[in-house]
């Protein structure tokens, strides 16, 4: 495209741009004249008192509605409307020619935290006036304030509102904190999003405690959490840990080996980690946790089903950084990680039963050969016990089938 065309081009842009300008701005005056000018015109000549109130859930509220003799009609033809839904005539009553009340009694809770629409109507509809009602309850007490810090870098606290909880207005929650001993009161500025949650990023002090308190008010009243004291290297979380790898062992049918990475974020920090390891069949929701996997960075899990596929997640707990005495905070789960263990080999299962004397006889000598073998291969993440039991059972098979093909190349 030349010079002169890139010209024309933005000439028919700027035109396109300018029309649709126009436009909007032939819409709004539309607006302003169809909807919000017959309302303007009447606002000054209605009025409903009281404007705005707040009231305690149960309580009852009598509005008036006054109008002005310009209006050329009486409070008779007047009609009340609650959130868009009209109120029945018994409500009302006609206190003068330009004035009508409605009464209501054992108000709920406002159905919007912006207020509920209380209107009153001429008897074409028309809107003359309105007025927000508030209708709920002061705060409770804010409870459970649970505070951790990513890799100590910040600091985020949940709580709950309190038994009720629900106040049915808007309420304001501010998280607060300073330096126990000495500094500003500060308040917390980045809420999530999420309920109850703020977030302090920056500019946050160790080995000196924190004091942490929530702050609750609205309309009604206020109230104030109790006051927790932390320091931040006692309530440390971290990131899930890194590169889960989940594989076979050998032909081990009912096992599975686990590795994983320490959190990265606190490699320059002196703490010992904490893991926890859960998994669960494809095709269950119900998690089996393994809580003994100590401060290594691997497991391998017993006991496992052949032939089947297992998802396996692993989290980790910072515990003692820099010397703290607190228990840390778990970290997220990493990850779902899958892999599925080998299927039986049946090629080696016999079709004879053996008699009952011989099946105590061989059972006596498997629990002893068991406990001698349980000796020497017990270790951290395996259960001593059935799992054990039945890795040890995989072990034998996998020897006797060794054994049985070592004679059929002999005999060949």
């Amino acid at each position: 495209m030349d010079y002169a065309c890139a010209r024309c081009h933005q000439h028919d842009k700027n035109r396109v741009e300018s029309a649709r300008g126009r436009q909007m701005a032939i819409l709004v005056i539309m607006l302003f004249f169809v909807v919000l000018l017959p309302y303007a015109l009447t606002a000054h000549l209605a009025v409903i008192s009281p404007q705005d109130p707040v009231l305690h859930i149960g309580s009852s509220l009598t509005a008036v509605c006054t109008i002005s003799a310009e209006l050329e009609i009486t409070a008779r033809s007047l009609y009340w409307t609650l959130n868009g839904k009209r109120l029945a005539r018994n409500t009302y009553k006609v206190l003068s020619p330009t004035e009508s009340s409605v009464t209501l009694h054992q108000l709920n809770g406002s159905l919007q935290r912006s207020g509920d629409n209380l209107v009153c109507h001429r008897s074409n509809g028309e809107v003359l006036a309105g007025s927000c009602l508030y209708v709920g309850s002061p705060p409770e007490k804010p409870v459970n304030l649970t505070c951790w810090s990513r890799n100590t870098k910040d600091l985020s606290c949940r709580w709950s509102p309190g038994s009720q909880g629900e106040t049915f207005i808007n309420t304001k929650y501010i998280l607060k904190y300073k330096l126990k001993w000495y500094g500003k009161e500060k308040d917390c500025e980045e809420y999530t999003g999420q309920l109850y949650i703020c977030y302090v990023p920056r500019d946050l002090a160790i080995f000196t405690p924190y004091e942490v308190w929530v702050e609750a008010s609205n309309q009604l009243g206020s109230a104030t959490s109790d006051v927790i004291t932390l320091d931040i290297l006692d309530v440390v979380t971290t990131d899930p840990p890194p590169d889960v790898l989940v594989s076979r062992v050998g032909d081990l049918e009912d096992q599975l080996s686990v590795r994983w990475g320490s959190p990265p974020a606190l490699k320059d920090y002196l703490f010992q980690a904490k893991y926890q390891i859960r998994y669960r069949v494809e095709e269950s929701d119900e998690w089996k946790v393994i809580d003994d996997a100590g401060n290594q960075t691997s497991c391998r899990l017993a006991g496992l089903r052949a032939g089947t596929v297992y998802f396996v997640q692993v989290r980790c707990n910072p515990i003692g950084i820099y010397g703290s005495k607190k228990a840390g905070i778990w970290s997220d789960w990493s990850h779902s990680t899958a892999a599925s263990t080998p299927g039986i080999d049946r090629s080696h299962i016999g079709s004879c039963d053996l008699k009952p004397s011989e099946h105590n006889s061989t059972l006596r000598k498997e629990l002893k050969q068991f406990f001698g073998w349980m000796r020497k291969h017990s270790y951290g993440c395996t259960d001593v016990s059935i799992k054990l039991y039945d890795q040890w059972r995989v072990w034998l098979q996998k020897a006797q089938k060794t054994h049985d093909q070592v004679l059929q190349s002999g005999k060949s």
